[in-house]
C-alpha cells in the first residue's frame, strides 16, 4: 500500500524559505515519479515539480523555476520541496504525489502526468 505523508507547511514573508517533507511508503520494487502540487481554493490543483527516481530528471512549472527544488532521499524515503523567494501567490495547499511508472520509466514523469496517489497536503501562507 502507498502511503504518502506531508508536513512542514506554515506561515512565512515574502521572499523567505520553507522546505516541505513527504515521507512515502512504496513499493519496493516499483518505480515511482514523485511530485509536488498545489492548490487554492476554487482552482484546479496544479503541479509544481516533479522527480523521477532520487537523481532522476526533475520537471518544474514555470511560475516555481529557479526558486524551488524538488529532492528525493530513498534513505530517508522523504521526498522534499525547498521553497525560496516566496511569493504571496504561492499561497496553497501544498500535496505529496506518487504514480507507479514501471512500465514506462521516466518518460511519463512530468508535473502535467496523472498521479494515483495521494497525501492530505499541508498549507503554505506567504503574507506580503
Amino acid at each position: 500500500q502507498v502511503q504518502l505523508v506531508e508536513s512542514g507547511g506554515g506561515s512565512v514573508q515574502a521572499g523567505g524559505s520553507l522546505t516541505l517533507s513527504c515521507a512515502f511508503s512504496v513499493y519496493q520494487y516499483a518505480s515511482y515519479c514523485m511530485a509536488w502540487f498545489r492548490q487554492v481554493p476554487g482552482k484546479e490543483r496544479e503541479g509544481v515539480a516533479a522527480i523521477y527516481g532520487e537523481r532522476g530528471r526533475t520537471h518544474y512549472d514555470d511560475s516555481v523555476k529557479g526558486r524551488f527544488t524538488i529532492i528525493q532521499d530513498n534513505a530517508k524515503n522523504t521526498l522534499y520541496l525547498q521553497m525560496n523567494s516566496l511569493k504571496p501567490e504561492d499561497t496553497a495547499m501544498y500535496y505529496c504525489a506518487a504514480e507507479d511508472v514501471s512500465l514506462y520509466g521516466g518518460t511519463r514523469c512530468g508535473v502535467r502526468a496523472h498521479f494515483t496517489y495521494w497525501g492530505q497536503g499541508t498549507q503554505v501562507t506567504v503574507s506580503s
